[in-house]
């Protein structure tokens, strides 16, 4: 694979990461406007950095492990749904499909 591809892969993951983090805000609001409360527009600038709020608080928090768990079910699990939800994106077409066939 060339340096092309990889970066084109690689873009598109992190738009549509991007866009799953809005989509969530989006949900957030319109579900705090329905109960009649304020909803995620705590941060900053009407609640658009709250993506990054939240991502920040999952990367620190303390992993929990289980002490009978098996460690190899218990950390591929997240990574394989992870992984799954990002390869059915890869079934939309976009307009640089044609670097990645070649």
């Amino acid at each position: 694979m060339s340096i092309k591809i990889i970066i084109t892969i690689l873009t598109i993951f992190l738009c549509i990461l991007l866009a799953i983090a809005f989509f969530t805000l989006l949900e957030r609001k319109i579900l705090g406007y329905i109960q009649l409360r304020k909803g995620p527009n705590k941060v900053s600038l009407i609640g658009i950095p709250q993506p990054l709020a939240d991502a920040a608080k999952l990367f620190t928090k303390e992993l929990n492990k289980p002490t009978n768990a098996n460690i190899i079910p218990f950390i591929m699990a997240p990574i394989l749904a992870l992984f799954l939800a990002l390869i059915i994106w890869s079934l939309y077409p976009y307009s640089s499909a044609s670097l990645i066939i070649k």
